[in-house]
C-alpha cells in the first residue's frame, strides 16, 4: 500500500521533470512500439443502446474492461449498422483530453487531443446505398502539440490531492463512432457510439542491473554500472564530533523495471571513531530508525505556470512506492557499511512530463534525528531522479 505523505515544502520537491538530469534519463529507457509486441487475437465489442450499431475493436485480450493500445498502436476494427436506409454519414474519431483542476485560486486547464479521424462513408459522395459494415484503422501518434511544444503521448492516468490547495488531474482517451441520419426528412437524427480506452506505452531499461559491489578496506570497490553520490552529515560545533561522509551507490543508469528490486550500497565514514559510535543509533541498523532510503513518486500540477515571490505556484503530492531494506552491515572504527534493496510497490503507470501535469520518481535518502534538540547530528534529505519502465531489460 502506498504511503500518502504530507505535501513537502518547496525545497523538498523531487528533481523537476524539466531538469537536465531528467532529460538524460530518457536515454536510459527504450520505448517499445506496439508493432514489436505480440498482437492479441480477441475483440472488444460495444453496442448502442438501441441495438442499431455495434463497434468491434480487434487486437484485444479476452475479457478486458477496456481496450488497450501502446506506442503507435493501430486502433482498428469494424462498424456494423443494423439500419442503413436513412444514414447520411459515418465517422470514426480517436481523441484524448488532459484536464487539470487546481482547488483554490489555480483554475483549470482543459487540453483536447485529436489523435485521428476517418470518414467511413457520406451520402454526399455516394449514389449507392450505405453499407452495413465498415472496416477502419487509425494509427495513434507518438506525440502531440500543446502551447507550441511537442510532448510524447502520455499514458492514461489520474491523480488527486485533496484539500486546499489541492488538484484533480486526469488523462483520458476514447474512440467514438458518429452516425448521422435523416429523421422526418431532415438531417437532425444521429447516433454516437463510443468507448474509453487505455493508452499504455511500453518501455524497458536500456541496461541490466549491475553485479553487487564488494567492500574493501577503503570502502566499496567502485565498478562499471554503479554511481556514487556523496553527501555530508554535519554535526553541531558544540558536540565536538566530526562530520560524516555518506556515500550512496546506486545503478548508474537509474532506470528500472517496475518489478525490479533495486539494489544499493551505502557507507558512513568519519575521521573520528567517537563520531561513528555516536552515530550508530541513528544509522540503518540503529534503534532510532532515523535513516531511510525510499522510492518516492511525485505527482505535480501546474495550471498557472507562474512564479509568486520567486516561488513556483505548482502543487504536488508525494507517495512512497518503495522502502529500502538494509541488509546486515559491516563496520570498522571509523566507518559503517550496508547493502540492501528497494522492492517496488505495484504501479501501472511510469513517469511522464507535460506542461501542466507530470509524474516523476526518485530516491529520497533521509537521516532525521527524532529529537533535534538533543541530537549532535544535523539531518539530511537528498534526492536522486530515477525512471521506471513497464517491462524488464531485453537482451
Amino acid at each position: 500500500m502506498s504511503e500518502a505523505l504530507e505535501p513537502p515544502t518547496y525545497e523538498e520537491a523531487l528533481l523537476p521533470s524539466s531538469s537536465s538530469a531528467e532529460r538524460s534519463l530518457d536515454e536510459q529507457i527504450l520505448h517499445i512500439p506496439a508493432a514489436h509486441l505480440p498482437l492479441p487475437q480477441g475483440e472488444f465489442i460495444v453496442s448502442s443502446n438501441n441495438g442499431h450499431a455495434r463497434l468491434r475493436l480487434s487486437g484485444q485480450e479476452e475479457d478486458i474492461e477496456l481496450p488497450v493500445y501502446g506506442i503507435g498502436g493501430e486502433v482498428s476494427g469494424i462498424v456494423e449498422l443494423a439500419k442503413t436506409d436513412s444514414i447520411l454519414s459515418v465517422d470514426v474519431t480517436v481523441e484524448g483530453r488532459i484536464k487539470v483542476h487546481e482547488l483554490g485560486e489555480g483554475g483549470q486547464i482543459d487540453t483536447p487531443i485529436l489523435l485521428g479521424s476517418v470518414q467511413l462513408w457520406t451520402k454526399a459522395d455516394n449514389a449507392s446505398p450505405c453499407p452495413s459494415t465498415f472496416s477502419f484503422s487509425v494509427t495513434l501518434p507518438r506525440s502531440f502539440e500543446s502551447e507550441g511544444k511537442t510532448y510524447p503521448l502520455p499514458p492514461s492516468h489520474s491523480a488527486q490531492l485533496k484539500g486546499v490547495p489541492g488538484f484533480d488531474a486526469g488523462i483520458n482517451y476514447w474512440i467514438s463512432v458518429s452516425i448521422k441520419s435523416k429523421k422526418f426528412g431532415l438531417a437532425i437524427g444521429g447516433n454516437t457510439l463510443s468507448t474509453p480506452f487505455i493508452y499504455y506505452p511500453r518501455t524497458s531499461p536500456v541496461h541490466s542491473l549491475p553485479a553487487p559491489l564488494e567492500w574493501a578496506k577503503k570502502g566499496f570497490t567502485e565498478q562499471v554500472g554503479w554511481k556514487a553520490y556523496t553527501y555530508a552529515i554535519k554535526t553541531y560545533p558544540k558536540s565536538g564530533l566530526a562530520n560524516i561522509i555518506v556515500k550512496l551507490y546506486v545503478p548508474a543508469s537509474r532506470a528500472f523495471w517496475v518489478s525490479d528490486s533495486i539494489p544499493f550500497h551505502i557507507s558512513f565514514e568519519s575521521e573520528s571513531d567517537k563520531t561513528i559510535t555516536e552515530f550508530q543509533p541513528f544509522g540503518p541498523a540503529g534503534a532510532l530508525h532515523a535513516t531511510r532510503l525510499q522510492l518516492i513518486r511525485q505527482s505535480t500540477s501546474d495550471v498557472r505556470g507562474a512564479l509568486v515571490h520567486n516561488t513556483k505556484t505548482n502543487i504536488w503530492r508525494t507517495d512512497s512506492i518503495g522502502e529500502g531494506i538494509f541488509g546486515p552491515g559491516t563496520d570498522g572504527a571509523t566507518w559503517l557499511s550496508f547493502s540492501g534493496h528497494i522492492p517496488i510497490e505495484p504501479v501501472k503507470v511510469t513517469g511522464f512530463s507535460l506542461r501542466h501535469f507530470s509524474v516523476t520518481d526518485g530516491f529520497v535518502l533521509t537521516v532525521t534525528p527524532p529529537d533535534v534538540t538533543k541530537s549532535p547530528f544535523i539531518g539530511i534529505r537528498e534526492t536522486i531522479a530515477v525512471r521506471l519502465a513497464t517491462d524488464p531489460w531485453l537482451e
